[in-house]
């Protein structure tokens, strides 16, 4: 069973984390703290663009880590086997190409490997967008790619 943990401040972020592990064998822990998944093995550890308590992230063990880009102190800190970014800059793993009023187009810049170990190749995927934070959507469609699965969409 993979172990989910979820960094947020209540954006609703690990709601959609869990509706996506369903069907998956995941046990999903959401917090607002660190601290509060410290002594968990994590296969997987989702940070939202708004997490906040820095300080505690060096107590987590996790095998694959998707947070925010430009956080370099952030990465330096979080002991994690892979690290995947998300956001604006082209040095993030994933990234918006383009955004319109009704759908979204997320690149993959860089291949990486799912939970179960099969490769998620660079490629660009368009998704219906209803507006929400970008940040997160690239959050999601992260962990969906983790997870073995198509983002859904909208």
């Amino acid at each position: 069973m993979w172990q989910i943990g979820v960094w947020e401040r209540d954006e609703g972020l690990a709601e959609r984390v869990s509706r996506l592990a369903e069907g998956c064998s995941a046990l999903v822990r959401a917090c607002g703290h660190p601290a509060l998944l410290a002594g968990v093995e994590l296969d997987l550890l989702v940070v939202s663009p708004l997490a906040a308590g820095w300080a505690g992230a060096g107590q987590l063990s996790c095998r694959t880590a998707l947070l925010p880009g430009g956080l370099p102190a952030l990465t330096r800190a979080l002991p994690a086997g892979t690290v995947l970014s998300y956001g604006a800059s082209s040095r993030n793993t994933l990234t918006l190409s383009s955004l319109d009023q009704d759908r979204a187009s997320v690149a993959v810049q860089r291949e990486f490997a799912a939970l179960d170990g099969r490769a998620v190749d660079r490629q660009e995927l368009v998704l219906s967008w209803s507006g929400r934070s970008p940040d997160l959507l690239l959050a999601e469609t992260g962990v969906a790619l983790l997870l073995g699965k198509l983002p859904a969409e909208g």
